[in-house]
């Protein structure tokens, strides 16, 4: 049973406005400890292959919890999940940022994950179920550029806080942030009818196995991983590269190359638009032929103009992508697409966890151009891919056909 639209007199402006904000904030806490690796090396005296797995711990947890709650929220519900989730954030947040070695540190980054990953599939849920029809392209992309912002953000939230303070505090800040996101998700986010699926408790995972009998479906997760194991290996391996004796620039000026990354995502609310000229399909490959252009050339020369220059050509061709990919896996997945999100966002968090491991393996034994050219290999063989996805679909996709592609989201 799907959940009847909020009713007219809803504010959608201001939903819409923190669900964006609630997404942003919980999904930055997967990318924050990226500036934070050669920091943690340095305090806990551990290699930096150790350190990474502050932020992989989490990513793991984020990827196996977000399939599992996912699941979860048709049963309990959506905003009950997203509640959960913030709630346990508060909680362990500030306990995270008061450990004294990195083994507490990284098993509380495990409790961190699993915490997160209450909320986005049941925000996507929640989007998809309790906005009308027409609303839904709106809501969905404005989350999906929350995810990708995310990405940046996190890294400048961190960064920032450490000029001034040490590590403890970005996590003690975080208590402030999801008590506030909390607060606006209980008194200004309406509640949605509980569902009861069919079935026994265990019913809702045996249904996850439908999505390797979707033809093509399956061929779409080898995007949603290799796009991320490539995006976050890449901030790993330039924060790393910044810092070496080649540039030797100071946090501060690696604070600013990251901000500077985000003006590759300003593509990201328009790619509906652009999908409705060309095709989902060929929005997909055009971003990743572009993202391979730009991750391609970095590490050949050491100048840092064109370094940001590539890295922001990198970041629009990921941000032109990941909405296109999450939009042909609604529409290969049809009455399914629900749980079909739901796996792409595994896929997704598996590949950040994975990311910094090799990003950190590949600078170790061959350099930072083999770390960019091993990413930039990824990304060509995600590039093949879309040629082996049949999708009807018609010559011009328009707006009110990606309307359709969320307008009955699976139960």
């Amino acid at each position: 049973m799907v959940n009847e639209p909020l009713s007219k007199s809803s504010n959608y402006s201001l939903m819409t406005g923190i669900l964006f904000w609630c997404s942003l904030v919980v999904v930055s806490c997967v990318y924050l400890t990226i500036p934070l690796i050669t920091i943690f090396a340095d305090v806990f005296k551990v290699s930096s292959s150790q350190a990474a797995w502050t932020g992989s711990a989490f990513s793991f947890a984020f990827a196996g919890g977000g399939l599992f709650f996912g699941v979860l929220s048709e049963r309990f519900g959506r905003k009950k999940m997203m509640l959960s989730g913030l709630l346990l954030l508060t909680v362990i947040s500030p306990l995270t940022g008061s450990v004294s070695s990195l083994s507490w540190l990284v098993a509380l980054r495990v409790a961190q994950g699993l915490a997160a990953s209450m909320f986005p599939p049941s925000v996507l849920a929640y989007a998809m179920e309790m906005f009308p029809i027409k609303r839904r392209v709106t809501i969905i992309g404005f989350i999906s550029t929350a995810f990708l912002m995310a990405t940046i953000v996190g890294q400048i939230y961190s960064s920032y806080i450490v000029l001034y303070m040490s590590w403890s505090y970005v996590f003690y800040i975080l208590f402030a942030i999801y008590f506030i996101s909390t607060i606006l998700i209980t008194f200004f986010i309406p509640n949605d009818k509980t569902q009861q699926p069919d079935g026994g408790f265990f019913s809702a995972f045996l249904r996850i196995g439908y999505i390797f009998k979707k033809k093509n479906l399956p061929l779409c997760y080898i995007i949603s991983a290799t796009l991320f194991i490539s995006l976050v290996g890449f901030f790993t391996t330039l924060g790393n590269y910044l810092t070496s004796s080649l540039f030797g620039l100071s946090h501060q000026d690696i604070l600013w190359v990251r901000i500077v990354g985000i003006i590759g995502m300003i593509v990201a609310p328009f790619d509906g638009r652009l999908a409705a000229k060309i095709g989902v399909k060929n929005v997909l490959s055009c971003g990743l032929i572009l993202a391979g252009i730009g991750l391609g050339l970095l590490g050949l020369w050491t100048n840092l103009i064109l370094l940001v220059t590539l890295s922001v050509v990198f970041i629009t061709g990921i941000a032109m992508a990941l909405p296109a990919l999450i939009t042909l896996i609604g529409l290969i997945a049809g009455e399914i697409r629900a749980i079909a999100v739901s796996f792409h966002m595994f896929m997704v968090f598996i590949g950040a966890s994975l990311g910094p491991i090799l990003s950190i393996y590949l600078i170790n034994h061959g350099g930072y151009l083999l770390s960019f050219e091993v990413s930039t290999g990824l990304l060509c063989l995600s590039l093949i891919v879309p040629y082996f996805i049949r999708l009807e679909e018609p010559r011009s996709y328009s707006a009110s056909s990606q309307n359709e592609t969320y307008a009955n989201p699976a139960k």
